[in-house]
């Protein structure tokens, strides 16, 4: 079922949501609930049993478990409360809604978002100098990463190195995010030598983030949407509080190129915190530096 734009409330209207709060002066909460109120469960395959519903539509709570975003962050974008949610938010709701691509745009225009918006701009938010170190890393595999893990950038080499996944429905908003990769991928167990310090290093970072930056709202709705996919998400990696990122991904099974083995390092800039330029660098003249410089004269294929 595809839908399309609501018409707009009259301005200066205001409508109730399902918990009784109003919303006044808010056009994306007004989107939001009306377009939730037009979809019934069974249009987007959840079953309500025998109960009776008295909320028409969606509630907030199915949206929430839909889209991978947090209740509680949902319900503040409804109420006005939260005015500005990121790309990825957006971009999960309007396919929890199943909004048509002019419905899409929409709700990109009221978050005060490019309906366009795609992984070219997640480079943008990367500071300058970890973009020049990531362009100066020819014969490393570097990428910068996000507060919750996304790739914001990447160079060739690494562009190379993580094309098994670059168009899996790992992808949100165009961009990879190595925590889901490694819990939500098929490959991922094979891929990463080291599953498990893989995991453990994932989840440290998101939590060690999270910490940093509690109002990161995509650190958030991250773990609210692995939670409700993966059984025990919150308990995997719990014991090694020391695993670093940079230990983690060191050697990668590609299945074009073999073993890669990778020392990496990582650059942080205090103009972005909870960003990381990882560089990982082969042996010169080994086996991994002749497969990765393979892989990258292959390009960014994805076998």
């Amino acid at each position: 079922m595809r839908m399309h734009v609501p018409a707009a409330p009259p301005p200066g209207s205001a409508r109730t949501g399902d918990n009784g709060a109003r919303s006044q002066d808010n056009p994306l909460g007004e989107f939001l609930q009306t377009t939730r109120s037009r979809l019934m469960p069974a249009d987007v395959g959840l079953s309500t049993g025998r109960r009776t519903r008295r909320v028409e539509g969606l509630r907030r709570q199915e949206v929430s478990v839909l889209s991978g975003v947090s209740a509680d962050h949902y319900s503040r974008l409804e109420q006005g409360r939260e005015r500005n949610p990121s790309p990825r938010t957006v971009e999960a709701l309007g396919r929890a809604l199943q909004l048509a691509p002019d419905a899409r745009a929409h709700l990109f225009r009221l978050a005060g978002l490019n309906p366009n918006l795609r992984s070219d701009s997640a480079r943008e938010r990367v500071p300058p100098p970890l973009l020049q170190m990531l362009e100066a890393s020819h014969q490393a595999a570097a990428y910068v990463l996000s507060p919750c893990l996304d790739v914001l950038a990447a160079n060739a080499p690494a562009q190379a190195l993580l094309s098994p996944f670059a168009d899996g429905a790992e992808c949100a908003d165009g961009e990879l995010n190595l925590t889901r990769i490694l819990f939500t991928h098929p490959q991922a167990k094979t891929y990463f030598a080291q599953w498990p310090l893989a995991v453990t290093a994932s989840l440290h970072a998101l939590r060690r983030n999270a910490l940093w930056l509690p109002d990161d709202t995509e650190i958030e709705d991250l773990i609210a949407e692995l939670s409700a996919q993966v059984a025990d998400f919150t308990g995997h990696g719990a014991g090694d509080a020391a695993t670093a990122l940079d230990r983690a991904y060191g050697t990668v099974i590609h299945p074009a190129a073999g073993r890669i083995e990778l020392t990496y390092r990582v650059v942080s800039a205090p103009a972005a915190p909870g960003q990381q330029l990882l560089i990982g660098t082969p042996a010169p003249g080994g086996r991994s530096a002749q497969a990765l410089t393979y892989l990258t004269a292959m390009g960014p294929q994805h076998p």
